[in-house]
């Protein structure tokens, strides 16, 4: 076997992205496909996005919007999620453009779509029709529930979104104020986190593509990925039996666990890990406390009862830390040897120096005159060259350049298609 490891990686002769040379038919919209085909397109990939003609990617006019009337206005949803991609316009309804849209598959090596169950079959181009096209195709499904032959469910049918997904999948009963209602995750994660494992599921399929030079249909549900992300309260009722209910008892009980929550000066600080006797024992010194647990050794102990926790150990820490600024609390905290976190906003990460550091800002055009910055795919392979940084496509933009090449169109068909408004 060769010896990679004596090569210096310098710029003049880093490694290819992963994905370079493979391409990628996008027919997704909104987020949990296109932020798959985004991570796909950051390692490497061709992402051809394939949108409706006239209104595209339905996210193309979603709020909130950048620019004005003079301008113009694009959607910052879309643009976030769709750097470093090709657009192309075709209506899968017009012979023409179906034909097209097969030639395209033919050359491709995978295909994306989170139209819904069924959507490509009643189109009569399920992965059956798909497979006889191009049988080294890697064809990726995002349904709510799953769409696979043979693992259809009594929810298959249903349509799903982000708080569709949140509440079925448990996320909103482990979430929010104790007593309160149950409460959504403040972001789409319902869509982002499918999105991640199916990007996940098309590189592996390449992988045995790679091997064996047979494709195959990714079928991911967005109700399994995010039940499978709440494995330590299924691990804990599979010992218990107890379903941890949304109750104002269980929910304080359970919260020392992850972390204990204490104000400061400006915000909020988070103790998160093990508070070993001997940590609790220095942190006691440096809030000028010690007294209390020569007073009552629960103050030494990790998982005391929640009551005592909630009326004497946070406000004895609070009389220390809500006179000075949360940054200056957990630092002093993580020097002890706590595990600390500080809370957040989206401005404050909008803004933060450690991801400037780790390169998790991209800018790019934002096919206005200006430009947008989004956040990076969190993934650094430090041998390979960089990810691009292409812009947002804006809706057709690369219709003579792919479906005059790669999809067999002549000019004067383009033409004709862009007249009777199929393009």
């Amino acid at each position: 076997m060769p010896d990679f490891q004596d090569q210096s990686l310098t710029p003049v002769n880093r490694l290819s992205l992963p994905l370079t040379g493979v391409r990628v038919l996008d027919a997704t919209h909104i987020v949990a496909g296109p932020f798959c085909s985004q991570i796909l397109a950051d390692m490497g990939a061709e992402v051809i996005k394939i949108e409706r003609p006239r209104t595209g990617d339905l996210a193309r006019g979603r709020q909130p919007f950048i620019g004005d009337d003079d301008t113009g206005r694009v959607s910052s949803r879309f643009l976030g999620v769709n750097r470093n991609k090709k657009s192309v316009t075709l209506d899968l309804r017009n012979a023409v453009c179906k034909e097209a849209f097969e030639t395209l598959v033919a050359n491709s090596d995978v295909l994306l779509d989170n139209w819904g169950p069924g959507a490509f079959r009643r189109l009569e181009l399920g992965y059956d029709r798909l497979s006889e096209i191009n049988p080294r195709l890697i064809y990726a499904e995002i349904t709510g529930y799953g769409d696979g032959e043979g693992a259809r469910g009594p929810y298959s049918d249903w349509p799903a979104n982000n708080l569709a997904i949140q509440a079925m999948s448990g996320w909103m009963e482990v979430t929010g104020d104790p007593g309160g209602r149950p409460q959504a995750v403040g972001d789409n994660i319902g869509d982002s986190v499918p999105g991640v494992w199916t990007a996940l599921g098309i590189v592996l399929a390449l992988e045995t593509r790679r091997r064996t030079g047979v494709g195959q249909h990714v079928d991911v549900a967005m109700y399994d990925c995010m039940a499978s992300h709440l494995v330590s309260n299924m691990n804990a009722y599979q010992a218990t039996g107890h379903t941890g209910d949304y109750t104002h008892g269980r929910t304080r009980q359970a919260s020392l666990g992850p972390g204990l929550v204490f104000e400061a000066a400006d915000g909020y600080v988070i103790m998160a890990g093990v508070r070993s006797p001997q940590r609790l024992a220095a942190m006691w010194e440096l809030v000028g406390r010690s007294d209390l647990p020569e007073q009552d050794e629960r103050y030494l102990e990790q998982f005391p009862d929640a009551d005592f926790v909630f009326e004497q150990v946070i406000p004895a820490i609070e009389e220390w830390s809500s006179q000075r600024p949360k940054w200056e609390v957990a630092g002093k905290l993580t020097e002890i040897g706590f595990s600390m976190g500080v809370t957040q906003s989206i401005s404050d990460l909008a803004n933060c120096p450690q991801l400037a550091a780790r390169g998790m800002y991209v800018d790019t055009d934002d096919t206005i005159g200006g430009t947008f910055r989004s956040l990076a795919t969190p993934i650094r392979l430090t041998g390979c060259e960089p990810a691009a940084v292409g812009a947002p496509p804006t809706l057709g933009q690369h219709n003579a350049e792919v479906l005059c090449t790669l999809g067999g169109l002549t000019a004067e068909q383009l033409a004709e298609l862009e007249a009777e408004g199929a393009v």
